[in-house]
């Protein structure tokens, strides 16, 4: 399973920086050769100062659009419950034109209830986001398909997330990238279950490309191998402010190049 080759995205965490800081390190990493630059869709920091620097993810996405030329972009992961979803897909297909067919739309159902709280969102419960998730990707699809102009290529789909009877299955049905989190005997298992759920609606597994977050600690490499042997092939590194350190990409990003000869 490991026929996919090696992918390094960096999740530029939008918190704790002044953006001058934010686009530097944007730039820099597109010229050390990462191949994607991730973002995430919050209102306030996740750790840290709470109430700490943050910035909109979808706008800073158009700007890198712009500011970038070569690297995949997108948000690990948009919030389905923040914008409509036709607008989402309007606004995709946006970016996707502003950067020449380089976004990947990466979506989950939500989780963070400061988010909610704070900008007069819903929070619901976790299995009522799930369907509303499920509600909103035929949604966004249809209008893609209805705008004009259209995309300039199939935007891929990422969706994030391990539920096994809801998120799987709209991996199944929907996704192109699939975002694990976990080890590998617990992604081993995952894809075990997204294998039958791609039976059961029809769907080629082997489309669907395996994403995964890279490892910390002494025995990351190690980790990271394994992950590889389950099938993942997009791996990403975070790294937040205020001052971001590449260092760790740097590495990673060596790795890469050993993977793929």
């Amino acid at each position: 399973m490991t026929n996919r080759p090696v992918r390094i995205a960096l999740q530029l965490q939008p918190q704790h920086a002044d953006y001058a800081t934010i686009r530097r390190t944007a730039a820099e990493a597109e010229e050390l050769g990462v191949d994607v630059l991730f973002n995430w869709d919050h209102f306030y920091p996740l750790y840290g100062e709470p109430e700490g620097l943050h910035f909109e993810c979808w706008t800073m996405l158009g700007a890198w659009a712009e500011a970038t030329s070569r690297v995949e972009i997108g948000a690990l992961v948009t919030c389905n419950s923040y914008r409509n979803p036709d607008l989402l897909a309007d606004m995709a297909r946006t970016v996707d034109h502003i950067s020449d067919g380089r976004l990947i739309l990466g979506i989950g159902s939500g989780w963070f209830e400061k988010d909610y709280q704070e900008y007069g969102y819903e929070f619901g419960t976790a299995g009522g986001r799930l369907n509303d998730l499920a509600a909103a990707l035929p949604r966004i699809e249809a209008r893609l398909g209805k705008l004009n102009p259209p995309p300039t290529r199939k935007i891929p789909t990422l969706i994030g997330g391990g539920g096994e009877k809801k998120t799987l299955r709209l991996v199944a049905k929907h996704a192109d990238i699939w975002h694990s989190f976990g080890d590998a005997a617990t992604v081993e298992h995952k894809l075990g279950v997204l294998r039958q759920h791609c039976a059961d609606v029809g769907r080629d597994f082997s489309e669907i490309e395996i994403s995964g977050g890279l490892p910390t600690g002494d025995d990351a490499v190690s980790k990271a191998a394994a992950l590889r042997e389950q099938g993942v092939s997009l791996f990403t590194v975070g790294v937040g402010g205020p001052k971001p350190d590449l260092g760790p990409l740097r590495d990673w990003l060596a790795w890469r190049d050993e993977q793929n000869g």
